[in-house]
C-alpha cells in the first residue's frame, strides 16, 4: 500500500541485444549461432522506491542488461531461447529475495545455415524471414509458464479458395466467390504444459524443434497436399483446422492462438466499356494489406487456457 492508494509495479530491461556462438567441429553439425533481442520484466518488492528515495531494493536495469550476458557466456552447450529465458527466470527469482516473479521475453533474428553445392556449410548463415519468439513467467515459487511462437509467417494460395454466403444486408458490396488468391502473415502463439519448473523434463526438450516442427504443420495444412491442394471456404476455416492439426500432432502443446491476416490481392480492370486496358481474367491483381482483414482465434485442450 501506498497511504491510501494501492500501488504495484514492475521494472526490466528491454531490447538487449545478444548473440551467442557455439563451435561445433563440423562432423559435429558445424557452428550454431543465434541473435536474441532480450527482454525482462521483474516484480519486486521495492514500493520505497516509487514513495520515498529509498533505493535500496532495486535492482537496477543495467545489472539486469548485463545478467544476460553473463548467462550467455555460462551457457557452454546449445540451448534454445525458451531454455535461456527458464535459465534468467530462475536468476532473477532465486538470487533476489524481494523479486517475486520475472517474465522474460526473447525474439529471434532467423540466421539459418547456408547450403553449398547440396552440402549445409559448417560456419556460413543467411538471415531468414519469420521470427521464432518465446514468453516465460517463473515465479519464486517456482510456478512456470512458456509460451512460443512465430512472427511474420507470410503464406499464399493462388487458387483453392473461396468466399461465400456470407452476410447479405445494405453494407454488402463483396460478391460470392469459388475462386481468388488468399494471403495471410501468421502469428502464433502456443503453450507448453509445463507448470511448475519441476515439471521440465530431466533430458533437455527440444523447443527448437517442436518450433520448426510446429510451422511445418502450419504449411503442410494450409496448402494441402502438393499436387491438388485443399479448398478454404474461408480463413476462418482455415485457422481452425491448421490450430486443430498442431494440438493433434502434438500432446506436448496444450493450447494454440493464431491470428491470421487476410492480404488482400484485388483484381484489376483497367478502362471502359469502349476501351478495356486490363480486362481480369484471373491473373491481374493489385496487393494491398491496407485495410486488411483480422482473423484470430484460440485452440485448447480441456481446462487449457492460453
Amino acid at each position: 500500500m501506498a497511504g491510501k492508494f494501492e500501488l504495484q509495479g514492475r521494472h526490466g530491461k528491454s531490447r538487449v541485444r545478444v548473440s551467442r556462438v557455439w563451435r561445433r567441429p563440423a562432423a559435429a553439425g558445424g557452428h550454431v549461432i543465434v541473435e536474441w533481442s532480450v527482454a525482462v520484466s521483474v516484480v519486486s518488492d521495492c514500493l520505497p522506491s516509487y514513495t520515498s528515495s529509498d533505493n535500496s531494493a532495486i535492482v537496477a536495469t543495467d545489472s539486469i542488461k548485463n545478467t544476460v550476458y553473463v548467462k550467455a557466456k555460462e551457457c557452454t552447450e546449445v540451448v534454445s531461447m525458451e531454455e535461456f529465458a527458464v535459465i534468467l527466470g530462475r536468476h532473477f527469482t532465486s538470487l533476489y529475495p524481494q523479486v517475486s516473479e520475472a517474465t522474460v521475453t526473447i525474439v529471434e533474428r532467423p540466421w539459418e545455415r547456408v547450403v553449398v553445392d547440396g552440402k549445409p556449410h559448417s560456419h556460413g548463415f543467411k538471415v531468414g524471414v519469420e521470427k521464432h519468439s518465446t514468453e516465460v513467467i517463473v515465479k519464486k515459487s517456482g510456478s512456470l509458464l512458456i509460451n512460443s511462437g512465430i512472427q511474420g509467417y507470410s503464406l499464399l494460395k493462388t487458387t483453392q479458395s473461396g468466399f461465400e454466403g456470407f452476410v447479405t444486408d445494405r453494407y454488402r458490396l463483396l460478391p460470392d466467390t469459388r475462386e481468388r488468391i488468399v494471403a495471410t502473415e501468421v502469428t502464433a502463439w502456443w503453450r507448453y504444459p509445463f507448470e511448475h519448473v519441476s515439471q521440465l523434463p530431466s533430458k533437455p526438450f527440444c523447443f527448437t524443434q517442436r518450433y520448426q516442427d510446429v510451422k511445418k504443420v502450419l504449411s503442410e495444412t494450409f496448402f494441402g497436399p502438393p499436387d491438388v491442394g485443399v479448398y478454404s471456404p474461408s480463413v476462418q476455416n482455415t485457422l481452425y483446422l491448421m490450430a486443430k492439426e498442431v494440438l493433434m500432432r502434438f500432446p506436448d502443446i496444450s493450447s494454440i492462438q493464431l491470428r491470421m491476416p487476410n492480404l488482400h490481392f484485388l483484381p484489376v480492370n483497367l478502362g471502359s466499356k469502349e476501351n478495356p486496358l486490363v480486362k481480369f481474367a484471373d491473373d491481374v491483381y493489385l496487393p494491398t494489406d491496407e485495410p486488411h482483414g483480422t482473423i484470430e482465434a484460440t485452440l485448447s485442450r480441456p481446462m487449457s487456457k492460453l
